[in-house]
């Protein structure tokens, strides 16, 4: 009875003992966190985004970075300066701006003269100063009203000619223009891109 259930000797070292194929042997040696392939090599990374091996990804320092921000701030002023802004933008805003640097006006001159005329109307000053200051103002006065309606005669004349079919309201265009011929040449923004006396 006990010989029927219990196996020979032999056969457990045979059942033991079984033959390894070459597939099996490579799989025994692989690491265990291998993931087998697809019939396909695995996609490299895109390196798009990724920094150069030569470059140095060494944060700058506090005068680095301030002296980084004051030339972005150098090279944004320059091209306000050379540009302009939203406000410039157009070929009717390029012709206002023209007609006003081609021309000298009176306005150049208000701020200065208002200057003397605030000092000359002093009530410590004598009474002819005073009477001059007042008269300076109003003549001042009188030639930036004279002058801007005469530019803005020409702003229209031109751009009716030149743009007939153009959107641009007239009224926003006759400020612009005025603001402007007030302002010192120096100043003003865009630079002018002709000199006095150049025909527009």
């Amino acid at each position: 009875m006990p010989s029927l259930f219990r196996r020979k000797s032999a056969d457990l070292v045979n059942e033991a003992v079984t033959s390894v194929t070459p597939d099996e042997e490579s799989e025994s040696a692989r690491p265990r966190g291998y993931t087998p392939a697809k019939g396909r090599e695995t996609p490299k990374r895109p390196s798009v985004g990724r920094r150069p091996g030569g470059v140095s990804s060494k944060p700058m320092t506090k005068e680095e970075s301030r002296e980084r921000r004051r030339q972005l701030r150098a090279e944004a002023a320059a091209e306000f300066r050379r540009e302009g802004g939203p406000r410039d933008r157009g070929p009717e805003r390029l012709l206002a701006r023209n007609v006003v640097d081609s021309r000298r006006t009176v306005g150049t001159w208000f701020f200065g003269g208002a200057l003397i005329v605030l000092i000359g109307s002093n009530a410590a000053m004598p009474p002819i100063v005073r009477l001059v200051s007042n008269l300076l103002w109003g003549a001042l006065a009188l030639g930036v009203v004279v002058d801007s309606i005469l530019i803005c005669r020409k702003i229209g004349k031109l751009v009716r000619k030149r743009f007939p079919n153009t959107d641009q309201r007239m009224g926003s265009l006759y400020l612009y223009a005025i603001m402007r011929g007030i302002t010192f040449r120096r100043m003003r923004t865009p630079a002018p891109r002709v000199n006095i006396g150049d025909p527009v």
